[in-house]
């Protein structure tokens, strides 16, 4: 028997010896017989030379039937008490909070001033490229994509499936939610993502390399809303800010992740922004729940499976004797 092998009821076993509590302390069931009643009934017995039988009998079983019955009464305990292979303790992973994802992908991000492993490719594909792996290690939150620019929409809703959402960041490209760069409308539509779940503690990643455009709403009153709603900022911007090509707003950028409590970082390259995804994971570290998780396997079906077959075998004997009987009779 494996170590791991135990029955959830092991108290179902005590009902082991029920069959033969009820034969020793219930009476038997008494067959009865027909029978004829005349005058002269001993003196005729005398006669015939023949034994008057009782009017009631109890019918005998074979050891072998009784052997049967038990067996199957004693397979049936066992299913009863429930077999189970018991596997080792497992950490649970816990969902901890929602992370959403809002990268820029104006028309900005397909300069081609950024490298992967010593070639030339545009931002938005390093960042593809690089946040693949960060997405990977968030096993514990439920992630979210946004992307925007001169809109904003959702790529993936919260989930916990993270090859969902990689596929969903592959997918993405430039250009896809127009041509400028609209901050205070991805973090407004990422506040109403939020709003649709019930997870307390929220996420939220800006990366961007322009200069907000929009006229609707802007940035700062944007995050003054995310604010009041408890939600921690992260922004990321992308390229060098002294570079003449680009027009990154560090200022609005900072000011954003300082009133939501959150954390600005600037990303000149490749090796910058793996640096801050590994910085993110300590400001915002993977969450497990305490209580491990034992996952059983049921092993009830097996002995219930014989019980059934057996009792099927049992009857299919008797009848077969019976048939025979008659048979030899006629």
């Amino acid at each position: 028997m494996p170590d791991n092998f135990h029955f959830e009821y092991p108290w179902v076993i005590l009902l082991l010896p029920l069959p033969l509590l009820v034969y020793w302390l219930l009476p038997a069931i008494k067959n009865r017989s027909s029978a004829l009643r005349y005058p002269y009934f001993n003196r005729a017995a005398t006669v015939s030379d023949q034994k008057p039988k009782k009017a009631s009998q109890v019918k005998k079983r074979s050891w072998f039937a009784w052997l049967v019955m038990y067996s199957i009464w004693g397979l049936l305990v066992v299913a009863l008490a429930s077999p189970e292979l018991v596997g080792k303790p497992e950490k649970k992973i816990k969902t901890a909070r929602n992370f959403l994802i809002a990268a820029d992908i104006s028309f900005s991000m397909a300069n081609t001033d950024w490298y992967i492993d010593d070639k030339r490719t545009t931002r938005w594909s390093a960042v593809k490229h690089i946040m693949k792996d960060f997405v990977k290690e968030r096993k514990s939150d439920r992630l979210g994509l946004l992307f925007f620019a001169s809109n904003a929409y959702i790529q993936a809703p919260f989930t916990s499936d993270l090859k969902t959402v990689s596929t969903m960041l592959d997918e993405a490209d430039v250009g896809m939610a127009g041509q400028m760069t609209n901050i205070g409308k991805a973090i407004v539509k990422g506040m109403d993502m939020f709003k649709r779940d019930t997870i307390p503690h929220k996420v939220m990643l800006i990366l961007t390399d322009g200069v907000d455009s929009g006229m609707e709403i802007l940035p700062l009153d944007a995050a003054n809303l995310a604010k009041k709603d408890s939600t921690v900022i992260y922004t990321i911007g992308i390229g060098d800010p002294t570079s003449k090509d680009s027009d990154l707003d560090e200022r609005t950028l900072k000011d954003i992740a300082e009133m939501t409590n959150g954390k600005y970082f600037r990303a000149i390259d490749t090796e910058a922004l793996q640096n801050i995804y590994k910085e993110l994971d300590t400001l915002e570290p993977i969450e497990y729940e305490e209580e491990s998780f034992t996952p059983k396997t049921l092993l009830y079906y097996i002995p219930l499976g014989i019980a059934l077959a057996l009792g099927a075998l049992s009857i299919a004997v008797s009848l077969i004797i019976l048939i025979v009987k008659r048979f030899k009779s006629t």
